[in-house]
Parts: C-alpha cells; structure tokens; sequence
C-alpha cells in the first residue's frame, strides 16, 4: 500500500533451501526503523509498526542468547571447564577469562579486522572440547596437569576460537555498518546471559547431586 507498510508481510524466497539467517531492516519515512531476523524455517514476517530502541536492543540480545543456547559445541567447553575447576573463585576467573577471549575475537571479527575459514574453525573448536576430555579423567581421579591448575589459561585460549564462532551469529545476518557496533554490544551481551544462565544450570544441578550424595 502506498506510503504504508505496516501490516504487509515480506519475505525472502529461497531462503528455505539455506542454512542462514538474514536480517532485515525497514526504514521508515519519518526515521523510524523496523529489524527482524528471517530464519529458514520462517522465511517471513508481518511489518508491525516502528519499533522504539528497546525493541531493537532486544533483538540483537535475544540473537546472541540464542546462538550461544543452540550452540551445543560451546556449551559443551564450558560443561569441560565447569567439571576441571575446584573452588568458586577458579570458576569466576576460568569463565571470565573466557568471556573476554572470545569477546576480543568476536569484536575483531565482526568488524572486520580478522576472519577465520569455516570449516577449519569448526575443526579447532570440536578439538578444544576433544583436548578437555582427558583433563576431566584426571581431574575426577584427584591427578592434576597444567589445566586443572591454570584452566583460565586454557579459557583464554580457546575462547579466542570460540569468539570467532560467535561473529558467525552476526557476520552472517547482513548488518550495515552503521548498525555494528551498536548490534556487537548487545549481542555479545546477549551471549553472557546465555552462558551465565547455562553456568548457573550446572551449578545448581552440581549442588544437588552434592546434597542428594549423587556423584558425576
């Protein structure tokens, strides 16, 4: 309808047959804008009408806390981790220590300072997760290696791969470049609520296999 867009629906054909979400961006005559986030499995979206900043902000943090939930490769790392350490302090420093890792290269890579091929990338983060294997063997077996006794180093470390894994969550969507450093925040925000609602998972699940006398 002319001049008016609210209430039409828009979709991307094609978008079914790929493994990738795209952004779309509606800007309206009166400087408003509209973002949603089109997903193969709902190609489409009816245009409300403008949105305020909160809604915009929610959008990019939901997408970050998604990713991080739906990615089982990172949650597992840090399922390894949360098993290597042994004192709430050593938790604190082991998952901060990963959240900046990977914050730097999410940041890096988001705006394009940096990339790393895909299928390598998936290699080194599936091999991060093979390498805390061991680690948790002798960790549960009282035995101790430079992991157990540093795991923040080994955080830092592999969370600079795991950082260029969350960039796939934003670089794939289409962003403009005004609009990145603003969706870099909130969505890297949106992945340490997800990460910390996950720590907080098996913390609690910890605890009460502790009460229940249940071991791992």
């Amino acid at each position: 309808k002319e001049g008016q867009l609210a209430g039409e629906t828009i979709t991307i054909d094609g978008l079914t047959a790929t493994q990738i979400d795209v952004m779309v961006r509606i800007k309206f005559a009166d400087g408003s804008t509209q973002s949603a986030i089109l997903r193969p499995a709902s190609p489409s979206f009816t245009v409300p009408s403008p949105e305020t900043k909160a809604t915009i902000a929610w959008i990019y943090m939901r997408l970050g806390i998604e990713h991080i939930l739906q990615g089982i490769d990172h949650l597992l790392f840090v399922l390894g981790l949360l098993l290597i350490v042994g004192s709430r302090y050593t938790l604190i420093k082991t998952i901060t220590a990963f959240t900046i890792a990977h914050s730097i290269t999410l940041g890096i890579a988001t705006l394009g300072y940096a990339s790393a091929p895909v299928p390598p990338l998936n290699a080194a983060i599936a091999l991060s997760i093979l390498f805390l294997g061991p680690e948790i063997l002798r960790a549960w077996r009282g035995e101790t290696s430079f992991t157990i006794r540093h795991p923040w180093v080994v955080a830092f470390a592999f969370g600079l791969l795991h950082g260029f894994g969350f960039a796939s969550g934003l670089t794939t969507i289409g962003l403009s470049s005004t609009e990145i450093p603003v969706a870099l925040l909130l969505f890297n925000v949106g992945v340490e609520i997800g990460q910390l609602f996950f720590v907080m998972i098996i913390v609690m699940l910890e605890r009460s296999f502790c009460i229940l006398e249940i071991r791992w």
